[in-house]
């Protein structure tokens, strides 16, 4: 089993790790926040009290940090991951940022001796919990072929997307179509409750027909339904609505450097990003309902 380093264990990254350490892997972490850490620690792994702690005697380092700076910062900064991982060690980029800054930190990986992947992931908290995500991977071969131990502890559909960078297109136009699906599942719905219409005939009938979706079938935005879906929970949080919005941006960023039309994605990204300054950015994105709707609450 590796010695594996991971750098940021929360929402996402926190069960992550707790699945290398059940999977026999020696999993050293750390987190700015305590809570997270601890939690980190009470699922077997070792909590760290610093980057450089954690990577030292690393094999394999994994992060998963909120945007393209931090993971810039933690990788390249001083105490971070270049200084004291070991030569030949591997990097796993498990964040979701822009492709810009992940293809300019792989090539100052491994320019200074390191292999390293992007690969972001798919499937919410519940699917770092169950061990199930989708990780898109960017990068060489070789690297991909290193990192198949960790990945199988943690996921469920592991697919090599090609160079570096890929895995994060993957994810920017995986995101981007699932916000603009979860759009019309949530209008749908509306309109079927303003005609009268049950719930559960709805989704009954277009989870088995030409409507279905994942955003349908397992996270349906209202109450009932779909028991796993956070409309049960008031709309607590699996996926944030806020973590959406930075998504679609980074979308509609790669979109105009790329100059491709996306409509519906740059609507998708106006919406959530209105959703998000009503204050309700830290609700479940399929939230986004009830402001569709015209309420605050369903």
């Amino acid at each position: 089993m590796a010695r594996i380093a991971f750098i940021g264990v929360g929402n996402m990254g926190g069960p992550m790790s707790i699945n290398l350490a059940k999977a026999q892997h020696q999993v050293q972490a750390f987190d700015l926040s305590p809570t997270a850490l601890k939690a980190a620690e009470d699922g077997g792994a070792t909590a760290a009290g610093s980057v450089a702690d954690a990577v030292k005697d690393a094999e394999i380092v994994i992060t998963m940090l909120p945007a393209g700076a931090h993971v810039r910062e933690v990788y390249t900064g001083s105490g971070g991951i270049f200084e004291n991982a070991p030569k030949g060690c591997l990097f796993i980029d498990s964040s979701t940022i822009d492709v810009a800054t992940t293809r300019e930190i792989i090539s100052e990986a491994k320019a200074a001796g390191f292999d390293m992947v992007d690969a972001p992931v798919s499937g919410g908290t519940g699917g770092a919990a169950a061990g199930t995500l989708t990780f898109m991977v960017g990068g060489e071969q070789a690297a991909f072929d290193r990192g198949q131990p960790a990945f199988q502890a943690m996921g469920k559909t592991i697919v090599h997307c090609g160079e570096a960078g890929a895995g994060q297109a993957v994810k920017a136009c995986n995101n981007m179509m699932l916000a603009i699906t979860m759009i019309g599942v949530a209008e749908g719905f509306n309109l079927a409750d303003s005609l009268g219409i049950d719930r559960q005939i709805v989704y009954n009938v277009c989870s088995t027909a030409t409507a279905n979706s994942w955003a349908l079938s397992t996270y349906c935005p209202v109450p009932g339904p779909a028991p796993s879906s956070p409309a049960n929970r008031n709309y607590e949080a699996g996926f944030t609505a806020d973590m959406m919005l930075k998504d679609l941006r980074l979308a509609q960023d790669a979109a105009q450097k790329a100059g491709v039309s996306t409509p519906l994605g740059s609507e998708a990204q106006a919406l959530y990003a209105l959703y998000s300054n009503m204050g309700e950015g830290g609700k479940d994105f399929s939230g986004i309902i009830q402001m569709l709707r015209g309420k605050s609450g369903d």
